[in-house]
């Protein structure tokens, strides 16, 4: 297993939380679907190794998970779309 170049084509920012993932042969972040690098065979990580970047990704996630369930906000209300349901909540 060597680095052939062929990674830099699919390199990406350095975000778990979008969904790319980590080769540690090549040292960067790709846009790649499989669960090998493109370039190197080396297996992708798809989530840190420290338990403090662990704990940032969930929160990552969860923020962008309440984000897309947001459907208005009126007058100090936000009103969540749960199971197609418009819930208010007064902040």
């Amino acid at each position: 297993m060597h680095c052939n170049g062929i990674c830099i084509r699919h390199k990406a920012s350095r975000s778990y939380a979008s969904g790319h993932k980590r080769c540690n042969y090549c040292n960067l972040f790709v846009k790649w679907v499989g669960l090998w690098c493109p370039c190197c065979g080396y297996k992708l990580r798809i989530g840190p190794r420290h338990s403090k970047f662990k704990v940032k990704l969930r929160e990552q996630k969860l923020i962008q998970e309440v984000n897309s369930m947001v459907v208005a906000t009126r007058g100090g209300a936000v009103y969540f779309q749960i199971f197609e349901i418009n819930l208010p909540f007064i902040l």
